[in-house]
């Protein structure tokens, strides 16, 4: 079957959603947004408001400022969540950096003897090399020409500033267990050991590229599994969330506030986000995960 649909007017996109059952009381403002944010990045948020997902038809009440109001709150939700986890990674980047560097040598990311998987090693050298080479970063440059005849890559404490979160969080859980860098840093965030963390940063790494490409986190099936401490040595939720729910935000906001408590005290993550599901109380906060009464969890109290 070839798909041969023709592109459609602001106009008939209009009518379509009315037709569905779409209650759109100002067409001109509709038409605004339409302008601006595209047909299909809006679907994501109407999508649970039909009751025929076949044909599209709409419940009763759905309404466009509805839509709006959701897709403003992804957005504001998704600014957060990007700042929370700059904050982390850049974290992360300094201990590596450090421990590693200091326990081994400063080019420990090129040596495979370091790392558990040899091929996953070579599939991360692959990545930092084409970073670096994207890299607009002068020192990077400078390094290249003042040290032409190294045929080494920069030391870690260059190398590493300008990788991805991804490559960088792929680095640490690819790290020998034998590096006692690597539980050094575990500890440092409160999550006792490696064999917690690194399902924490690729978790997070995801949710970073979802927000770095401006994608919906609401009512998303999240690809990420943390694995969650038994006995988490800071405050935690004493709801914990269950592994059924660990497609949903919120265990992976938990595990974001419970290491930026480490490395940022003070920080105001639990505010803002009560600012924001204050803001937009018409949000199914389930559709996220987020319990009854989540802020007043040890975790989440301000």
């Amino acid at each position: 079957m070839r798909y041969n649909k023709p592109a459609s007017t602001i106009a008939q996109q209009i009518a379509l959603l009315k037709r569905r059952g779409l209650f759109i009381a100002d067409e001109l403002k509709a038409a605004h947004y339409l302008n601006n944010i595209s047909y299909y990045r809006l679907e994501g948020y109407w999508w649970p408001m039909q009751s025929d997902k076949t044909q599209h038809i709409f419940k009763p009440h759905s309404r466009f400022e509805d839509v709006i109001s959701l897709y403003n709150f992804d957005r504001e939700l998704r600014l957060l969540l990007f700042d929370v986890i700059e904050r982390i990674e850049i974290a992360l980047r300094t201990k590596m950096i450090y421990h590693v560097s200091h326990e081994t040598d400063p080019w420990w990311f090129e040596n495979g003897s370091n790392f558990k998987n040899l091929v996953q090693h070579t599939d991360t050298l692959i990545s930092i090399d084409r970073e670096l080479q994207q890299s607009k970063d002068t020192f990077i440059k400078e390094h290249y020409i003042k040290y032409h005849t190294d045929t080494r890559r920069p030391p870690a404490w260059k190398t590493l500033e300008v990788i991805s979160f991804g490559t960088l969080s792929k680095l640490y859980s690819n790290l020998n267990p034998a590096i006692k860098s690597k539980d050094i840093i575990a500890a440092e965030l409160n999550t006792v050991n490696h064999s917690y963390l690194h399902s924490w940063l690729l978790a997070i790494a995801q949710i970073r590229n979802i927000c770095a490409h401006h994608g919906r986190l609401w009512n998303k099936n999240l690809p990420g599994r943390p694995k969650l401490l038994p006995k988490p040595p800071a405050p935690w939720v004493a709801d914990v969330p269950q592994p059924t729910e660990y497609h949903k935000l919120y265990v992976h906001m938990c595990c974001m506030k419970y290491l930026l408590d480490a490395v940022s005290p003070g920080h105001h993550f639990a505010k803002r986000l009560m600012e924001i599901l204050t803001k937009h109380p018409n949000v199914d906060i389930l559709a996220l995960g987020i319990k009854q009464n989540w802020e007043k969890e040890p975790l989440w109290q301000i």
